[in-house]
This record gives structure tokens, C-alpha cells and sequence, in this order.
């Protein structure tokens, strides 16, 4: 069974991985030169708070699988909604980094903040150690959601469409 727990844990991190490896250039090149909120957490904060909050989701996700027994029809809503969630989370980077779409980076995180919500809503009643494992997570998203509104608002020259 480790096996399983492992991959599950690590799951999360291969897009997380991915998405900076991509992007990375980007950051020095274009994100510093944005307009941000004094809150804005530092550069260095951001790989150390990913790396935390995607073990927790990962290993959540095992706990949820694993009290489903697996892959069974009960797991079809609950790991859906987790799965739909980290894929806008995996896509959120290439969005706002690789293209520099601020418009689609913040309907992204939106609707992955919903998605967020419903993953621990659904997991609460499955298991309840797996839906407070996504807490954090869940602060940081709403963090990182009014840390890209402001972005956006205060970066409009920034926008698809506009001159840069």
C-alpha cells in the first residue's frame, strides 16, 4: 500500500514541478516588473508553500481513494472534483506566466476556487482528516486569488488586447 501512497502524494507535485520549469524564465523576466500589493508574499515563499500544500492535498487524495476502496463508483465525484481542481491549479502558471493572460488566469483560479471548495465539501463526509488537509490549502488559494484580482486590476496594460 505505500506504493500507492507515495504516488498519490506525489501526484500533485509533477504538474506544480512542470508548470515552474516551464515558466521560470518568466518570473525575473516579466512578473517582477508587475505592479503587486505590499502583501504580496516574497519570490522564495511561494516553491516552499506548494511544496507543503501539495504533499497535504496529495496524501488527502490517497486517504479519500483509499476509504473508497479504490477506484469504485463512490470515488467517481469526490476524486472528479479533486482531479478538475488540480488540473486548473496545473493550469493556472502556464496562463499567467507563458502567456501572460491575466484575464485567463483569474477565470482560472475562479473556477478553481470553486472546485477547491466542493473537493473539501465532498471529502468532509468521506473523510474528515482528508478535508482538513486541504484548509491550508484553501488559505493560500484565497490568498493567491486576491493576490491575481489585484494583479489584474492594477496591471491593466498587462491585459490581452492592450499594448505592452
Amino acid at each position: 500500500m505505500w506504493a500507492y501512497t507515495v504516488g498519490f502524494t506525489v501526484l500533485p507535485h509533477v504538474g506544480g514541478f512542470l508548470g515552474w520549469f516551464l515558466n521560470r524564465k518568466e518570473i525575473p523576466a516579466w512578473y517582477e516588473k508587475l505592479k503587486k500589493p505590499s502583501w504580496c508574499p516574497s519570490r522564495r515563499m511561494f516553491p516552499v508553500a506548494w511544496t507543503m500544500l501539495y504533499t497535504g492535498m496529495g496524501y488527502a487524495s490517497y486517504l479519500v481513494w483509499n476509504d473508497l476502496g479504490g477506484c469504485s463508483s463512490k470515488a467517481i465525484v469526490p476524486l472528479g472534483l479533486y482531479g478538475a481542481q488540480l488540473l486548473l491549479n496545473w493550469a493556472w502558471p502556464p496562463l499567467f506566466f507563458g502567456a501572460r493572460n491575466l484575464n485567463m488566469a483569474l477565470v482560472d483560479i475562479l473556477c478553481l476556487d470553486g472546485l477547491a471548495v466542493g473537493t473539501l465539501c465532498s471529502w468532509y463526509r468521506i473523510n474528515r482528516v482528508a478535508a482538513l488537509l486541504l484548509l491550508p490549502y484553501l488559505g493560500w488559494l484565497a490568498m493567491a486569488t486576491c493576490l491575481t484580482i489585484r494583479i489584474w486590476r492594477d496591471n491593466p496594460e498587462h491585459k490581452p488586447g492592450k499594448s505592452d
